[in-house]
């Protein structure tokens, strides 16, 4: 994952009902817990987290 990838965020983080398209602002390797990914929506809002709770946005992604 990189600056600039389309991703889609887990409702683990979003607290929404689905996952939510945004773009990644920052990746960071923290040395005490792996890699960190910040990404903002299109209405400005900012999550990060843990690598695993965003995907690709080419990924497939199932909704349960």
């Amino acid at each position: 994952m990189e600056v600039g990838d389309k991703v889609l965020i887990s409702p683990d983080l979003t607290m929404q009902k689905e996952w939510m398209p945004a773009t990644v602002i920052e990746v960071e390797n923290n040395s005490f817990i792996g890699i960190v990914v910040s990404a903002q929506t299109e209405d400005g809002n900012v999550f990060f987290g843990k690598e695993y709770l965003f995907k690709s946005q080419t990924e497939r992604v199932c909704l349960l």
